[in-house]
């Protein structure tokens, strides 16, 4: 090009934008790089002293040699559902979960992540909550629900005489998608056999899904947060003694951007009130 490109205010913040969007987040480099910068000149290559050696034809047909330098390291091949939940049920203490889930590479979102997000609150509290992924927030700290989201579920779990040393939270995802996106159905499908298990071992008395993807996840029915919530369902894994009963809710973060869906989530709360009473847990 014989004149330099310049971008206006409007052009940069709709590039920027759009790289949030795609999930470009964060810099990983103290300064930006310029990409239509000339490439530094080559040195000139050494003559050679002696001949070349004659070449030897390759004659692996085309499509095999392919297939050779394309395949992925074994350390980068998602893991199976049946390897995660060899690995899952294998753990015997939410601790030795916590340790495979360190070592499980099945689930792509782990090579993004700063930290993986297991869980938090009382082991043996009568309630277990379960979210969809972690944020920016609780990427960095390790802990699920410690952004604008957590306090205001720390605020709604106060309302109805609960906190965290009586309650266990965690989330359908262990590491944060970028961007904050919504995970897809493979990266659910590699993290759900941890979830279960973490169920099984926490074994609360009341069960509590917060959004859609956890609802549907865990109760396995394709209809929508506002169709399931203020509904009893029954949760049951293989590793359960019995069923566990199970409601599901908004989201927090889906309450901080549609106030008025707040109503229905009191209701809901008083729901769950109800049922800690009849079982003399609140």
């Amino acid at each position: 090009m014989s004149e330099s490109a310049t971008t206006t205010y409007p052009e940069a913040l709709a590039l920027l934008r759009w790289q949030l969007e795609a999930g470009a987040d964060e810099a990983l480099l103290p300064l930006a790089q310029d990409r239509f910068a000339e490439p530094a000149a080559e040195p000139a290559p050494v003559a050679a002293v002696a001949p070349a050696p004659a070449l030897i034809p390759i004659t692996a047909p085309a499509p095999a040699r392919r297939a050779a330098v394309g395949r992925a390291p074994a350390s980068m091949v998602p893991a199976t559902d049946g390897a995660g939940r060899s690995l899952a049920q294998a753990a015997r203490t939410l601790d030795e979960l916590a340790e495979a889930l360190a070592l499980f590479d099945g689930c792509a979102l782990k090579a993004t992540a700063t930290k993986l997000v297991f869980g938090d609150g009382s082991k043996t509290g009568p309630v277990m909550l379960v979210g969809e992924a972690p944020g920016g927030d609780e990427d960095r700290a390790g802990r699920p629900f410690v952004g604008v989201s957590g306090q205001l579920l720390d605020r709604m779990l106060a309302a109805i005489g609960l906190d965290r040393t009586r309650a266990y939270i965690t989330n359908i995802i262990y590491w944060r998608p970028p961007g904050n996106r919504h995970p897809t159905q493979a990266e659910v499908a590699a993290c759900l056999p941890f979830v279960e298990r973490q169920i099984e071992l926490v074994a609360p008395a009341v069960l509590v899904l917060l959004g859609g993807a956890a609802a549907g996840a865990l109760l396995g029915r394709g209809d929508g947060i506002t169709k399931l919530r203020g509904r009893w369902f029954e949760h049951q894994s293989p590793g359960m003694a019995g069923p566990v009963p199970a409601m599901a809710t908004y989201h927090p973060a889906f309450l901080l951007r549609q106030p008025s869906a707040k109503r229905e989530a009191w209701r809901d709360l008083l729901m769950l009130r109800e049922r800690l009473e009849s079982l003399k847990l609140l």
